[in-house]
Parts: C-alpha cells; structure tokens; sequence
C-alpha cells in the first residue's frame, strides 16, 4: 500500500515502480528503487495489491524470490527486502551479497 500512497503522490503519472541492485555498500551490493515512467525492453513486470513493480533486467536473477515489504518503526521507516538468494548482510542492513 505504501508503494500505492507514494505513486499517488508523486503528481505525475507513473508506469510503477522499479526495483533493480547497484554495486555499493559493506557487503558489494544494494537496492534501488526509483519511479517509473515507462517500462523498458526486457523488464519483468509484476502487478499486486494494485501496484505495479518493475525490475531491472540486470537485477532479475538477484531478486528471484524476493519479497518487498515497507516497515515502519520508532527510528526508522523504509523498504525492507526478504531475500532467499542473500548469502550475508552488512551490519547495517543496507547493502548485501550473493
């Protein structure tokens, strides 16, 4: 629903969200996620809740799996990802490996 409540929004009208892994953090590896205003070649789209999430075609065999969730606590709030194919985390959360 948050995902939903964003794109509401954003003011704009979106094709989704994206959802794709870029080289950084402690642990090599870390999630995006970004508006999307179209999908692009090759770009798996899944649709659920009303909400369509687009993944990055670079981050497919990364996420197979994957489930996205939007937590919120005392100290912090954000998109949490459980991740069957993450062999390891960074203390922090942030980033990951495979």
């Amino acid at each position: 629903m948050q995902v939903k409540n964003l794109l509401e929004k954003r003011g704009k009208p979106s094709a989704g969200v994206r959802v794709g892994v870029r080289k950084g953090g402690c642990s090599g590896l870390a999630y995006t996620i970004e508006y999307a205003d179209d999908v692009k070649k090759f770009e798996e789209v899944i649709e659920d809740k009303g909400v369509t999430v687009i993944i990055d075609p670079k981050a497919i065999m990364y996420l197979i799996g994957s489930e996205m969730d939007f937590v919120e606590e005392k100290m912090k709030s954000g998109f949490i990802f459980t991740n069957p194919n993450e062999k390891g985390k960074c203390g922090c959360g942030e980033s990951f490996h495979v």
